[in-house]
């Protein structure tokens, strides 16, 4: 359906869909304006409804593809012989960063999903599943050794906590670099990684035996 899109250069690609996220995670749906989309994408608004039909097909493909983007990258570059659910969501947490550093607003606009209430889109939100990321990443963890969660303790609200928790800061910490306008560097990733650990750390001692 998108196979003109799809047959661009990636950079056009990735500045095209870095302009319609950001634009809809900062206004919503309803707000959200194709004329500045465009205006930032530096194409025509004939050539943006070239590839997507309106404003409404562009809105959908940017909401499957994000996700698509996601768990591929989760998929093909997570170690799945480890079986510590810390250890797992560290590396997932590194995989995001390196996707924040390509589309900065992506996980701002997968966190307006949420609490989109346009008419002209709640309706196929619901249908499609508002919660497909979060069951999808939960899916994720089926395989993890249960052995070192504390008697008594229900893993799955244990690991809703975590997830929780680690998509919270990586919330934060996108909010922090957009603000101060911080490039992606390495240094920052490590920052933030330090950081999350001690999240993970204080965690992992109240869960774990």
């Amino acid at each position: 359906m998108f196979s003109k899109f799809h047959n661009i250069e990636k950079e056009k690609q990735d500045r095209i869909i870095n302009a319609a996220i950001k634009e809809f995670a900062q206004k919503g749906y309803d707000k959200a304006s194709t004329n500045e989309i465009v205006k930032e994408a530096g194409i025509s608004k004939g050539l943006l409804f070239h590839y997507f039909q309106n404003k409404k097909q562009l809105y959908f493909f940017l909401y499957e593809h994000m996700i698509d983007i996601l768990m591929e990258k989760i998929m093909e570059e997570v170690d799945w012989d480890e079986k510590d659910i810390f250890i797992r969501y560290r590396q997932m947490a590194l995989l995001k960063l390196d996707l924040f550093k390509v589309y900065p607003e992506l996980f701002n606009f997968v966190k307006t999903i949420y609490s989109e209430t346009s008419s002209e889109v709640k309706g196929d939100l619901d249908l499609r599943g508002k919660e497909l990321l979060e069951e999808s990443l939960l899916k994720l963890f089926s395989d993890i050794d249960l052995s070192k969660f504390k008697k008594g303790i229900d893993v799955q609200k244990a690991i809703r906590i975590i997830n929780w928790t680690v998509e919270g800061f990586g919330f934060q910490q996108q909010k922090k670099v957009v603000q101060l306008s911080l490039d992606v560097e390495e240094i920052v990733i490590n920052e933030a990684i330090a950081e999350l650990e001690e999240y993970l750390d204080i965690l992992r001692d109240v869960l774990y035996e």
